[in-house]
């Protein structure tokens, strides 16, 4: 159970250091209690210690390709949404994935903005987090049907937020068992979980062995704090269904997350896979 060292990684979330914690303000127009609105910076900091908050903001863009190629990051998977995002596409568009972040409350607006971004930025990806769409839309609610049948359509994964969120949002919106009636409704939709489905990382590996294409990423969580369950799937029957996920400007620092990669206990022949082999697959990148 040896970590490689050649294997040319594949980041299904990362982003670039920011002036500022504005981008969580849609979070914080949510929570109530006085920490979240009033002394937290990132929306989930009690769950995390060292959060990097003082990353140079002078060239965000370069700054994250330098710390990719620290750690052997080929491709990282960021959103759309942002000029740092778009000009990164620009700039480096060998490196960087485009995914459009959707809010199902926009219906058809945002179906059109989907739409516009696959075709300007050749989006492979559609990321939702449910709990934090306002009002909140749950995982099987119909405002989400159309996005999913537009992944669909346009043969691209969504990856969404599953289980309880760090923020102090309601959680229902993110139950693990709304995804059961989605794959039904939708077996041609490809699904990637995002932080971690906790408390029911049992039920996600249950809903992987039952629907071909759920999958499950690896976000927001230090290795040291990886779900056994989740090690135990991959290196058994569902090597092909996990996929490595930072959160790195976010929550985490790369140096913290390939610190601790190494000890995850994943067999030999499971790594290539999840550091780069099934993001490759279902994003459409070229094999290794």
């Amino acid at each position: 159970m040896v970590f490689p060292t050649d294997v040319p990684v594949v980041d299904t979330m990362i982003g670039f250091p920011h002036d500022g914690w504005d981008q969580y303000a849609f979070i914080r127009r949510q929570t109530k209690d006085r920490e979240s609105r009033e002394s937290f910076d990132f929306p989930a900091e009690y769950m995390f210690k060292g959060v990097p908050k003082d990353l140079p903001t002078d060239n965000p863009v370069e700054f994250t390709v330098q710390e990719m190629d620290r750690f052997g990051i080929s491709h990282g998977l960021i959103g759309v949404g942002d000029e740092t995002s778009r000009e990164a596409l620009r700039r480096h568009p060998d490196r960087f994935v485009a995914a459009s972040n959707v809010d199902p409350n926009t219906g058809m607006d945002g179906i059109r903005q989907l739409v516009r971004e696959h075709q300007e930025f050749g989006v492979r990806a559609v990321g939702c987090f449910p709990s934090g769409t306002f009002p909140q839309v749950p995982i099987n609610d119909k405002k989400m049907y159309p996005f999913y049948a537009k992944c669909v359509e346009l043969d691209i994964p969504v990856f969404i937020c599953a289980g309880v969120p760090g923020p102090r949002l309601k959680f229902a919106a993110q139950h693990v068992e709304l995804i059961d009636e989605v794959m039904y409704d939708f077996p041609d939709l490809v699904m990637v979980t995002r932080h971690g489905c906790e408390p029911w990382v049992d039920l996600a590996v249950k809903l992987m062995l039952k629907w071909p294409n759920l999958y499950y990423s690896t976000s927001a969580f230090a290795p040291r704090y990886y779900p056994q369950a989740i090690i135990d799937y991959a290196n058994t029957r569902g090597a092909h269904k996990i996929l490595y996920a930072g959160y790195f400007p976010m929550g985490l620092t790369l140096d913290r997350i390939f610190g601790e990669l190494p000890g995850v206990g994943f067999k030999d022949d499971v790594w290539p896979q999840f550091l780069a082999g099934n993001a490759r697959r279902l994003l459409k990148l070229d094999p290794l």
